[in-house]
């Protein structure tokens, strides 16, 4: 069944996930975007601020961020439908932003495609509501970059969490655009940290998602986990439909996962495997079953 909504992310509003093998970080994600090439070249159309957003939570193990490989092919495949300026924006949970371009790579990549470099940790900031450990209404600092931007790229990779199971396209934008000092103060327990999640997602919602699992993490993620050659890469301009599609390749029941379900139950994506269109390689055919965080019992609490 195919879900046609308007609270869906995009201008193609059908829930459309792609799903290839890869062989490599760079040729796995362009093949998953070519997969909806066309899609992505429509929902472009008039955009004038586009961010790229990797994931570096950790400035020294090349594990747990995003490899420069996998946001050179976004690039590449955004180079043939936008001629506009490209920031990378991105603000380390642990170290600072100059540290990890330099340890992984990056500064060849901004040179290269003349990027604008935006740190989300000390850029302006508006503040948005959530909610503390009591569910009472609590502000969190958003970068005002990411806020103004009208078109997101969250280039991710498939880990596994300590507190929220799973962290792919929608965490990566959500935690990574909180300013410094904000990181922390989201982690309000178990039900608090999936409610502010998805909250936050509804202003920060990336336009495209892509996520690089040609190498991902289990267990004690998102930093100090165990590596999976997982082989696979996967892109939606539906976030939300995406990151259900690789929670399940990884072993798990989007539905299981807070911050998925509450985005799912209020309308703003699907998460129900059941009404998502998978294309290219099936679910079934390319799952690899994560070993979950050590406190995997706990983070199903939230219900």
């Amino acid at each position: 069944m195919v879900l046609v909504g308007k609270s869906l992310t995009g201008v193609d509003r059908e829930p459309v996930v792609a799903v290839v093998r890869s062989e490599g970080y760079y040729e796995g994600v362009k093949r998953a975007l070519e997969v909806i090439e066309e899609r992505i070249a429509e929902s472009l159309k008039g955009k004038r601020r586009v961010l790229v957003k990797p994931n570096f939570v950790s400035t020294r193990r090349e594990l747990a961020v995003t490899h420069v490989d996998s946001v050179r092919a976004v690039l590449d495949v955004l180079s043939r439908h936008y001629s506009g300026e490209i920031t990378l924006g991105e603000g380390p949970a642990l170290g600072n932003l100059s540290d990890a371009l330099r340890n992984f790579g990056y500064q060849k990549l901004i040179e290269e495609y003349g990027l604008n470099v935006v740190d989300l940790n000390e850029d302006e900031y508006a503040e948005l509501e959530g909610v503390d450990s009591g569910l009472r209404p609590l502000k969190f600092r958003v970068s005002k970059t990411l806020l103004e931007s009208d078109y997101i790229v969250s280039v991710a990779k498939p880990k596994t969490h300590d507190c929220v199971i799973v962290t792919l396209s929608i965490k990566n934008v959500v935690v990574g655009g909180l300013v410094r000092g904000e990181k922390s103060k989201i982690h309000q327990g178990t039900k608090a940290i999936n409610l502010n999640i998805a909250k936050l997602a509804r202003h920060v919602m990336p336009s495209l998602g892509v996520i690089d699992g040609y190498v991902g993490m289990e267990g004690s993620g998102p930093v100090s986990g165990d590596p999976v050659n997982l082989r696979v890469a996967a892109a939606s301009l539906h976030p939300v439909s995406l990151d259900a599609v690789m929670a399940k390749i990884m072993g798990f029941d989007p539905l299981n996962i807070g911050y998925l379900y509450y985005l799912d139950a209020w309308g703003v994506g699907v998460a129900d495997l059941n009404s998502i269109r998978v294309i290219g390689e099936s679910i079934d055919d390319v799952a690899v079953k994560f070993k979950p965080h050590p406190r995997y019992r706990e983070q199903l609490r939230w219900r």
